[in-house]
């Protein structure tokens, strides 16, 4: 075992930084006067800072001697020089070198302690004003801050990308709370494993079996849940789960155990039992909720029947004349009933004319002078719907006006008491939307109002809690109109028909020469993976003129087989390669350079955006955005990305909110379409993957060209396996209850 040395210096130049992990390669200038390279987990470095690193010698194979950090101190420079340096290191908005070489000689050594506690003394500095010094104070107390945050989680072995996540809910108190309650970090605003906040309690002295810990263990295991679908669990699942997420070789954390802290949990009214679909349920209050609200509503809603002094479909009837089209019977039955009733759902695959149904129900509410808004799941399937309709249509968040409450919670401005202006709303790709967010969008809407909801009940759940479309047409206490003839010039499109035969369990049949619907053989994940990024670039940009970006690859997996993770690595090498003047960042694993295609991967509800004509400006962006990067700034460590009709700016710290999307799952395809898609399936990928519903998704969202490459085996288990995970949801049973008190 190598000695362990220390050694003091001040930071000359930073080689790499990551600024996911904190990892750094830095030139440090020792105190005997040489330069020497340190590496470790140092978040946040600039320039100038003076360092006290505990570590090792060794020797890289490539770059000779280094030194191997495992623990620092870090002290804020004194000399003039030291301080000019660390604050013209773009650190600090608004100081550009020059400006920090004034602030050095002006104030010195005090130049941190002006910053901090009188940074009014500022404006002592020719060109700095009154408002210019209370950004700048105000930036450097927050620095200050963040930094002993980011120390405090990287000596806890934690990702020092919380730390704007922590700053934003605690502020100064991040530290204290996270010593008083390591498990907050298991809350979906942080997204942080079990594992890693039980680290951190272990490293605070924390009992294992303490019913703190029991209490956190058995509320991760109903979020992790929610993840699989399920609005409750169980209580015989969920006290296996949780023992066996609490034990390991050195602790055994008894069902008994659990079993107490269910029954704390209910008594302090974070969790809700109850006996429901012949099981003894667990919920996490808000499922509760939500389940309980929407069934009672919709049963409200469904009721509702609005009465007329003409007849509808001889109005209808009229506009249909005046039109020139020829409504089916059974989309003539759809555009009344959504007329005719407060809920309504209508249905169909591809094809089947969903979207002139659509149009319709829209003619109708025009002529009885209804006002509509139209609304889907997804920024990409909300510019869909507004491109068939002729009409703005809105995400649901932006919808119902989304942003943060205190605390950095979710929240809504449209709710009950601020409901939305209008008589109708029509929901596009309902499959996808989980109860939560159904719950949130009833409740906006005002009394009286009509709810139209449109979606395939063939394509994939939502990725959130519950199985909405699915239990509310289960239920049969609303009108259903299910499309089912598939119209002439559909006909015409190996894409619908193939879609219509995998939906019956039939394999594909490919097109001949002229057709848009392909199948390419290939046995391994990188023979398939090669193919892909061939198509991508050079066959089908040639034969049939496409744009790259026109393109889109999906693949049920991400890290298996020919997954999304390794696809997007060489699509980016083939599409986009590195070139002299192309600017690029590095984020942990990915690097990301201008001309990427990228993807937001959560919501927020913070990012600045403003219209391509700068004429707006707003913020927000969605789980499911894809855009392009268009602009990367290194010195204001920031980059642009434009999403079809606005720029948003993230700096380097959130690019975890960022992946490439070359390659993206079917699941986050969902709701979109694109003029041509090129699926990948490979043996090697979960079989919970390999389902018919994956791949029915998958080939329902390309417009003019398919393309399928993968394995045969594959691909016919996807065709044949007809399995759906089981959700635990009791929404159905609720809605066909008649009595709430017998819920």
């Amino acid at each position: 075992m190598q000695e362990q040395q220390t050694i003091y210096g001040t930071v000359t130049q930073i080689v790499f930084q990551n600024t996911e992990n904190g990892y750094v390669v830095l030139r440090l200038l020792a105190r005997d006067g040489e330069e020497v390279t340190v590496t470790g987990i140092i978040p946040n470095l600039g320039l100038g800072e003076e360092l006290i690193c505990n570590g090792t010698w060794i020797t890289h194979p490539s770059y000779g001697e280094q030194f191997q950090a495992n623990s620092f101190e870090r002290r804020l420079p004194e000399s003039a020089r030291g301080v000019a340096e660390y604050l013209g290191s773009g650190l600090i908005r608004g100081i550009g070198p020059k400006l920090a070489m004034r602030i050095a000689e002006t104030f010195g050594a005090e130049a941190f302690d002006v910053l901090q506690n009188e940074p009014e003394r500022l404006t002592e500095i020719r060109g700095i004003t009154a408002r210019k010094a209370r950004d700048i104070g105000k930036q450097f107390t927050e620095m200050s801050e963040m930094r002993l945050l980011m120390d405090f989680l990287t000596e806890n072995g934690l990702p020092v990308s919380l730390t704007p996540l922590l700053y934003k809910r605690l502020g100064v108190a991040a530290v204290d709370a996270l010593s008083e309650n390591p498990y907050m970090l298991c809350d979906e605003y942080y997204g942080i494993e079990f594992y890693m906040a039980d680290q951190l309690a272990a490293h605070l002295d924390i009992p294992r079996l303490s019913p703190e810990r029991c209490d956190a263990g058995i509320l991760y295991t109903m979020r992790f849940n929610l993840d699989n679908g399920h609005t409750f669990i169980p209580v015989e699942k969920l006290v296996k789960a949780a023992a066996d997420l609490l034990s390991d070789d050195d602790v055994v954390m008894e069902p008994e155990r659990v079993e107490e802290g269910i029954l704390r949990l209910e008594s302090n009214g974070q969790l809700v039992r109850e006996f429901i679909c012949n099981r003894d349920a667990v919920y996490l209050r808000v499922m509760h909720e939500a389940e309980d609200y929407l069934a009672n509503s919709l049963r409200v809603m469904a009721e509702r029947e609005y009465q007329y002094d003409f007849d509808l479909e001889e109005l209808l009837a009229s506009l249909e004349a005046d039109s020139d089209i020829d409504y089916a019977p059974l989309q003539r039955k759809a555009i009344v009933a959504a007329a005719k009733y407060g809920v309504t759902i209508l249905t169909g695959g591809p094809g089947t004319g969903k979207t002139t149904t659509v149009r319709g129900m829209l003619d109708l509410y025009e002529a009885l002078g209804l006002t509509v808004l139209l609304a889907a799941p997804t920024g990409r399937a909300a510019k869909r719907l507004s491109e068939l309709c002729g009409m703005e249509a809105k995400t649901i968040h932006r919808l119902l006006e989304a942003g943060y409450a205190n605390g950095g919670r979710l929240a809504f401005q449209r709710c009950a008491t601020n409901p939305l202006e209008c008589d109708v709303v029509v929901l596009d790709e309902v499959s996808m939307v989980d109860v939560v967010l159904m719950q949130a969008l009833i409740e906006a809407m005002p009394q009286g109002a009509r709810l139209v909801l449109v979606g395939d009940a063939d394509q994939l759940p939502p990725v959130g809690p519950g199985n909405f479309l699915r239990d509310l047409i289960g239920s049969g206490c609303v009108p259903v109109i299910a499309l089912t003839e598939i119209f002439r010039q559909a006909q015409q499109s190996d894409i619908v028909m193939n879609a219509h035969a995998i939906n019956l369990g039939q394999m594909p049949a490919p097109s001949r020469k002229d057709g848009d619907f392909f199948v390419m053989q290939k046995d391994n994940a990188a023979d398939i993976m090669a193919t892909v990024v061939s198509l991508c670039k050079e066959r089908l940009p040639r034969y049939y003129g496409l744009n790259p970006s026109q393109i889109q690859v999906l693949s049920p997996a991400r890290r298996q087989g020919a997954g999304t993770i390794p696809l997007n690595r060489m699509l980016q090498e083939a599409l986009n390669p590195p070139a002299a003047g192309k600017p690029e960042k590095r984020f942990g694993d990915t690097i990301f350079r201008e001309g990427d295609r990228v993807m937001q991967v959560r919501n927020n509800y913070d990012i600045v955006w403003e219209s391509l004509d700068g004429s707006e400006t707003g913020t927000g962006m969605f789980n499911g955005d894809v855009g392009e990067i268009t602009q990367i700034y290194p010195a204001q460590e920031c980059l642009i990305v434009r999403f079809d009709d606005k720029f948003a700016t993230y700096t380097y710290d959130m690019l975890g909110e960022l992946e490439l999307a070359y390659a993206m799952t079917v699941h986050k395809a969902q709701g979109s379409e694109f003029e041509a898609v090129v699926v990948a399936v490979s043996n090697g990928m979960s079989r919970r993957l390999l389902t018919r519903s994956i791949l029915y998704t998958a080939i329902t969202r390309a417009k003019r060209l398919l393309v399928l490459v993968g394995n045969g085996d594959a691909i016919e288990y996807m065709v044949k396996t007809n399995a759906r995970n089981k959700r635990y949801s009791a929404l159905r049973t609720r809605l066909r209850m008649i009595d709430p008190e017998q819920v």
